[in-house]
């Protein structure tokens, strides 16, 4: 059966338009579906390191935007289990403008905590030991410095909203590692510069625990002891956590299948008109080739394979120009998207649908050609 594809092919190519714009439909298509199954992955199905298991986010129980006291943290620390605690605030502010490249995240943090619990994140001893040791120093991630241009010893400053006033850092560290467009800076340095009546919060308290099996429990213990407290809490996995940031943006897995169903469903469409036509010029064709000895089933596995090799050039195509793009996109400092990647799996599930589509919209007008009577086929003029 082999032997048939160049003939395939070459049938494929007999109106070069019409196969150019189906093969660019479907390009577009799976583009737009490559990209949106790669999106779902890195919601739902990222790979993690796998210190990332034993961490925890405790938030204030009603919404992040309302502080912690700053206390809380010694007493997360004294939870069984518990080897580290950070506390980490969201600065916001503006630097230069709100151009996209310019918003990445910045935290206010504990700096001599911040690389304990996320060892996953490598930076130079010395840097880290600068970072930790000047005030109004600041570290941040490879992908932002190499962005922006940021140097070691370079000083920049942004422009106060959440908080009061504008904060000069200066750049002494730059590190290297998973989910690094982000930029630490010292919170006493932070504090500093704050009203008296705002000083002493924190807007989230990341603690890390010794085994992946101990974070329910701590979790538990730590929202119990702060249950009937003016400020009560809400501790949860760091993926939890993430993943809760993504359903502020309402039910996102629904949204992301119904828009890969209907991208789906409207190149479905498009292929079977195609194929319906394509067929419909060759059915005295396929009398003459049905009178050479072709079988029925030879005949339907010819038409078939040229709109599955159709789909499958097109499909490619779109992979390609999905993996491109999903790549540029994670090299932004954008927080959900930050270091997203095209995995294997959504190119094999992008590829499959390309065939599916290829095989249902070529099946019943090839069946439909295939199994006409010679003598009909042959006085066809359609």
């Amino acid at each position: 059966m082999w032997k048939y594809l160049p003939f395939a092919l070459k049938n494929s190519l007999r109106n070069r338009r019409r196969t150019a714009l189906t093969m660019l439909s479907v390009s577009i298509s799976l583009f737009l579906l490559g990209t949106l199954v790669a999106i779902y992955f890195a919601f739902y199905h990222r790979d993690v390191a796998p210190e990332q298991a034993l961490r925890l986010a405790t938030i204030h129980r009603v919404s992040l935007v309302f502080p912690l006291p700053e206390f809380y943290a010694a007493r997360i620390a004294q939870v069984p289990s518990v080897k580290a605690v950070c506390k980490m605030s969201w600065y916001g502010g503006m630097y230069i403008d709100r151009r996209a490249e310019h918003n990445f995240a910045r935290f206010a943090v504990d700096a001599d905590k911040i690389f304990a619990i996320r060892p996953e994140l490598k930076i130079d001893p010395a840097e880290r030991a600068a970072f930790e040791h000047e005030r109004t120093a600041a570290a941040v991630g490879r992908n932002i410095a190499d962005l922006l241009g940021l140097k070691l010893g370079q000083k920049i400053t942004f422009q106060g909203d959440i908080y009061p006033g504008n904060l000069e850092v200066t750049i002494r560290a730059i590190f290297d590692g998973p989910d690094n467009a982000v930029l630490y800076f010292h919170r006493d340095y932070l504090e500093e510069g704050l009203p008296q009546a705002r000083r002493g919060f924190t807007g989230m308290i990341w603690s890390v625990v010794e085994t992946p099996d101990d974070v329910p429990r701590v979790a538990a213990a730590i929202d119990e002891q702060f249950r009937n407290a003016p400020q009560p809490t809400k501790s949860e996995s760091e993926r939890a956590f993430q993943l809760g940031f993504v359903s502020m943006l309402g039910n996102v897995k629904l949204i992301l299948l119904s828009i890969c169903a209907a991208v789906t469903f409207a190149i479905l469409l498009v292929a079977v008109n195609t194929m319906a036509m394509s067929v419909r010029e060759r059915i005295k064709e396929v009398g003459v080739l049905k009178t050479l000895g072709f079988t029925t089933g030879k005949v339907l596995s010819l038409i078939v394979a040229e709109a599955m090799i159709l789909s499958l050039i097109g499909g490619l195509i779109g992979c390609l120009l999905a993996a491109a793009a999903v790549t540029w996109v994670g090299r932004t400092p954008m927080f959900f998207v930050q270091g997203m990647t095209m995995p294997p799996a959504a190119l094999a599930i992008s590829m499959g649908i390309a065939l599916l589509i290829g095989l249902i919209s070529s099946l019943f007008p090839a069946w439909s050609a295939a199994r006409l009577p010679i003598t009909e086929a042959l006085r066809h003029t359609g």
